[in-house]
């Protein structure tokens, strides 16, 4: 009866869908067992022509399958022949008589799964290694067709249950690396862990691990295979990663590497119990980064960032140096893995962001909304000032907003409010946002409308015609939800935002935002609007501030004015610009703030000031203060005490010719 299930569950395989990718036989023209058999094969041996294995079955109802052509796949007394095949130029292509080598060189060449399926059905009888290869590359076909299901067509194709047939009446006499191949495939089709056909191969596996001897791919791929049936929890795993750990690293290939990766990946919840094996992976890992290819390049990364692999530093500063060549290769799901891991790992590198910056600029039409949002993430967090990305990616919205999500829209509007940017098409760009916000209102959750408004607001693309819907009660109770209280971040914007609309918009007329919804503060130890003075640097300036103004009673420090910001150092001047002390109250005709700007406070490597610091100084000067900008870069050229009263002299007192104590 094992046939009859076998059909059976065979017509439940239209379920089957397609995952991952298939190593065995991708970067390898010839199958492994071939090469160990060539390898095993005395110096004076040549083969023979012999007669293909023949496989026979004691099931009479293997008569019911048929080719297309109406010939019996299953003879009579249960041998297993296909149809006869046809006249070739030459004795020595007949299909009947090629050896494996020819047999898979030939089958790499095939681009579809009919392809394959009509070139072994001209084969007289097919051995089962090869039989596997078969199976497999039917597998890698449709997978590289990106379809999400396996065609009826070739589910009830008589050659294509032929060679399911063949594998599992044959399963306890298949070589090591075709008994993992096999299970690999069908796995990979998400067939029915329960047919017939996947519980001979997992048994017979199971066998022959625990009897031991299996070589260190076979034991990768068996590790994978039984990740997807049975889930990482399954108790044979764990004795197959033991063994893992008893091999030599040495004897693993690049492509088992990255699969134990994948395998130690589907088990994080025990991830401490193999960190020790996991140091050692990942530095043996170290001396085979530049044989990987871009597709392994991008695993490897992700299961360091899954994995939480921070103290493997070294690992990935050399495949980031390594994936530099490759970013124009990367899929864009692999491109987006790689983001990932830079942005967790904290890492930048300017030739990564070159080549990044070419392949945006090339290819931004094409890539999917995932990657342009994980692109900008990217900028964002490193506060990488990309105008050839930017601008690109504001090209890509505009002709393709349709295809992002709210979420996507808030990654990829987000990063021009905080490096302070506009692209050259600007007024396109946020005509496009505003047509979408208006139209889509309500499916754009309130935290990320909010986010996307403050963020335009950063860069005087000012919300007019939102503003009174996000200060309504309605919407301020939605932005609440569930919880007592709204998060500091969201008061903090909503406030900015208030101010932005009395200050820069002094013709919005509309509702206003509740004085219980107001912070007194932007400045917070967490998600603060504002950036902290750095100390070394103000720690200097004060120096030079009390030699110039004669003591440290005429200027304040981190002063918290009635508008919510924070001045680094403040100043007050009477009517005919004397300095007061910074205790008196009367008399004060000017206020005079001076911005201490390091390096936090702008675009990486560069002078332009990110969003929030900009509109700082925009609404200070429009609040009356006289905004005073002392940059780091100015101050790190000056070589003595004397040059730096020179330097804060002519920026506070412009117009004096001197200052006398």
């Amino acid at each position: 009866m094992a046939l009859i299930t076998l059909r059976r569950n065979l017509c439940h395989l239209s379920d089957f869908r397609i995952h991952g990718a298939l190593a065995a036989l991708r970067n390898h023209p010839v199958s492994r067992v071939h090469k160990i058999a060539e390898e095993r094969r005395p110096p004076w041996f040549c083969p023979l022509p012999s007669e293909p294995v023949r496989v026979r079955f004691h099931h009479a109802c293997g008569q019911k399958f048929h080719s297309e052509n109406g010939n019996d796949l299953l003879h009579p007394a249960g041998e297993l022949v296909f149809p006869p095949a046809h006249d070739w130029d030459t004795p020595e292509q007949n299909p009947s008589r090629v050896d494996e080598q020819t047999f898979y060189e030939r089958l790499n060449h095939l681009t579809s799964s009919e392809e394959v399926l009509s070139f072994v059905s001209t084969l007289q009888a097919l051995p089962d290694t090869l039989a596997a290869g078969a199976l497999q590359r039917i597998c890698d076909m449709e997978r590289k067709d990106g379809d999400q299901k396996l065609p009826k067509e070739i589910l009830k194709n008589s050659v294509f249950q032929a060679l399911c047939v063949q594998l599992e009446r044959e399963s306890s006499s298949l070589p090591d690396p075709v008994l993992v191949t096999a299970l690999q495939a069908l796995t990979l089709l998400h067939a029915d862990p329960q047919s017939s056909l996947l519980l001979n191969l997992v048994a017979e596996c199971q066998r022959r691990l625990q009897r031991g001897g299996l070589e260190v791919h076979s034991l990768c791929i068996l590790g994978e295979s039984l990740i997807k049936l049975q889930g990482p929890g399954c108790a044979t795993l764990e004795l197959i990663i033991c063994q893992l750990q008893g091999e030599k690293l040495e004897e693993f290939t690049p492509e088992d590497i990255v699969t134990l990766y994948r395998i130690l990946q589907a088990c994080t919840v025990k991830v401490n119990q193999h960190q020790a094996f996991l140091n050692r992976i990942n530095t043996f890992s170290l001396s085979v980064v530049y044989s990987l290819s871009p597709a392994l390049m991008s695993q490897m990364l992700g299961a360091l960032v899954v994995l939480d692999q921070t103290q493997a530093l070294p690992l990935f500063i050399k495949l980031g140096k390594s994936v530099v060549k490759h970013i124009p290769h990367f899929t864009n799901e692999e491109l987006r893995k790689v983001l990932e891991a830079f942005i967790y790992f904290g890492h930048n590198d300017r030739f990564f962001t070159k080549a990044l910056e070419q392949h945006v600029a090339s290819a931004c039409l094409t890539l999917g909304p995932d990657v342009v949002s994980k692109v900008m993430e990217y900028c964002s967090r490193k506060r990488i000032l990309s105008k050839p990305i930017l601008d690109a990616v504001a090209e890509t919205f505009i002709c393709q907003s349709e295809k992002f999500s709210p979420h996507q829209i808030s990654e990829l509007i987000e990063p021009f409010g905080k490096l302070n940017y506009l692209p050259p098409n600007a007024s396109t760009l946020f005509r496009k946002l505003e047509n979408m916000l208006l139209t889509h209102f309500h499916y754009f959750p309130p935290k990320t409308l909010l986010k996307i408004l403050h963020s335009c607001s950063l860069i005087e693309c000012h919300p007019v015609n939102f503003m009174a819907k996000i200060f309504s009660p309605h919407f301020l109770q939605k932005l609440q939800g569930e919880e007592l209280y709204l998060d500091r971040l969201s008061l903090a914007q909503l406030t900015q935002l208030f101010l932005t609309s009395v200050l820069e918009c002094p013709f919005y007329k509309g509702q206003k935002l509740l004085s219980k919804y107001q912070v007194r503060s932007f400045l917070t130890p967490c998600c603060s609007l504002e950036t902290p003075v750095d100390f070394q640097l103000f720690r200097s300036v004060k120096t030079g501030l009390i030699d110039l103004l004669g003591a440290r009673l005429y200027f304040a420090s981190k002063v918290l004015t009635p508008y919510c910001y924070t001045i680094d150092v403040e100043i007050k001047l009477d009517e005919e610009g004397l300095v007061l002390p910074s205790a008196v109250h009367e008399d004060v005709h000017k206020r005079v703030a001076l911005c201490i700007d390091d390096p936090k406070r702008f675009s990486l490597n560069s002078k332009h000031l990110l969003g929030k610091e900009a509109i700082k100084q925009r609404h200070l000067r429009l609040l009356g203060y006289q905004v005073v900008q002392i940059p780091y870069y100015e101050i790190e050229v000056l070589k003595s005490r004397g040059e730096l009263v020179e330097y804060l002299q002519r920026k506070l007192f412009p117009q004096s010719t001197g200052v006398c104590w």
